[in-house]
């Protein structure tokens, strides 16, 4: 029953969530309904401690790189930059080849450390133009952005800054290097067989005669300036933000240490205030990345963009709020779900797989669905499980560089499901609902998914790591 209770509590917010309704409202709805059927009496204790306290905490975290990505993506569109490099992609590569347009960018953010909801406020207004001109379905975007940004990039690919990549590597000893050539062969799968399926998707639109879409929401203002900034100026911003996310992400640590305290006030006896460096250096460095980002744009750009600035950033700070708030929700519900008695009989029945390596993937890939989060899902699994992961490992000779790269694919396969703050983040930027474009990011899913099989499966035939 206590099963049954999580399952339904997550079958009904997918529900919800596919047919449109907000997930500010019904993600607390379905956790503390789960709650309520398992012990009436902590409905409230829950959902003030766990609830509030996880999506609060989330907002500290995250809200001001939702903002000033989203406030970045704004400026790129009002300053034409997005219509500078469509223009310049299209001569390079082909209008045919917008798709791979699309990922490549978001492939070379991503890669470069720049956050996953950044890289969406980013590019949208990229893909958006190049669609528009190429006259390919709008509904597809989501599923080129999920691609270039929630696969590879995120976590199979050796080396990547992404959190679901570095998570791994203190459980198992490991670097984020781990498994360079079974990563590689990973990510060359997903990327191939990714940009066949959304070609095959572009062609049977345009045999049916659908273009980019008309009474589309959240469309991007045509630029209304003169000429057209130089390609190589238009991805300046870019470029700085990508770098400066490096050198800060280097530099920020060594310049604060691993703590960081100040005295509040200087008069009374207000406790010093300690900030644990290591935990949210990561983030002051997007942070830090974007605002130089923000000034690139307004150094290049500066008349076309203060003459729409002030309807431009409310639009965009709209945005940010209200992703933020959907992802934020998702988080507690996560945290409220993974506290209930139905949530350790999954975690045990997966733990019976006997295969080691199918073991550890169908288990962190179950419970990052369940939890709509490919990072809290992957952390819930290996704070419960990584030492029989690895006495299993141990014992069939696996190295604990395949277990990393095995249990970092795994995370960012089923915790895209209708439910996850990433996928919910997309649709709201976008302007799409589930409905119109959940479908092409659930077949990339499948495929991320199958990737992962893929790298077990190379495994064991070639011993390659």
């Amino acid at each position: 029953m206590a099963f049954l209770i999580v399952l339904a509590a997550l079958c009904f917010l997918m529900y919800v969530a596919y047919r449109g309704h907000s997930v500010i409202l019904f993600a607390p709805v379905a956790a503390l309904g789960a709650v309520l059927l398992t012990d009436p009496s902590l409905v409230a204790p829950m959902f003030t401690g766990l609830f509030m306290d996880k999506m609060v905490g989330f907002l500290k975290l995250y809200f001001p790189v939702f903002l000033l990505g989203a406030i970045f993506g704004k400026l790129i569109e009002t300053s034409g930059f997005s219509k500078s490099i469509v223009a310049a992609t299209i001569r390079l590569v082909g209008r045919e080849r917008a798709m791979l347009a699309i990922v490549a960018v978001c492939a070379l953010l991503t890669y470069g450390g720049v956050s996953l909801f950044v890289v969406v406020f980013a590019v949208y207004p990229f893909a958006a133009e190049l669609f528009r001109q190429s006259d390919i379905p709008k509904r597809l975007i989501p599923g080129t952005i999920a691609l270039g940004a929630f696969t590879f990039t995120m976590d199979a690919l050796p080396g990547t800054p992404q959190i679901q990549n570095i998570i791994p590597t203190a459980f198992f000893g490991t670097d984020t290097w781990a498994a360079p050539i079974l990563g590689t062969i990973g990510g060359v799968f997903i990327l191939i067989v990714g940009l066949a399926y959304l070609n095959w998707r572009r062609r049977a639109a345009f045999k049916a005669g659908e273009g980019y879409g008309t009474q589309l929401l959240n469309e991007p203002a045509p630029f209304a300036g003169g000429k057209l900034a130089h390609p190589l100026i238009a991805i300046t911003p870019l470029g700085v933000v990508g770098v400066a996310n490096k050198l800060f992400s280097t530099w920020l640590p060594q310049a604060y240490g691993k703590q960081h305290s100040f005295d509040p006030a200087v008069i009374g006896d207000a406790a010093p205030v300690v900030q644990d460096v290591s935990k949210i250096a990561a983030i002051w460095a997007v942070e830090g990345a974007l605002l130089l980002g923000i000034a690139a744009v307004l150094a290049f750009a500066w008349k076309p963009v203060t003459q729409s600035f002030a309807e431009g950033s409310k639009a965009a700070i709209g945005g940010a709020l209200l992703a933020a708030m959907n992802t934020a929700s998702e988080y507690g519900f996560g945290a409220v779900i993974a506290a209930l008695p139905g949530f350790l009989v999954v975690a045990n029945a997966l733990g019976a797989i006997p295969n080691p390596l199918v073991n550890e993937a169908v288990t962190v890939t179950a419970l990052a669905g369940i939890t709509g989060s490919a990072s809290g899902g992957m952390s819930i699994a290996l704070a419960a499980m990584s030492e029989t992961f690895i006495a299993n490992a141990q014992a069939a000779s696996i190295p604990m560089e395949v277990l990393h790269r095995v249990a970092s694919m795994a995370s960012g396969g089923m915790d895209t499901l209708p439910h996850n703050g990433a996928v919910i983040t997309l649709l709201a930027v976008t302007g799409l609902s589930h409905r119109q474009a959940y479908k092409d990011v659930f077949a990339i899913t499948l495929i991320k998914t199958a990737a992962v099989f893929v790298v077990i499966a190379t495994f064991y035939a070639t011993g390659l790591v």
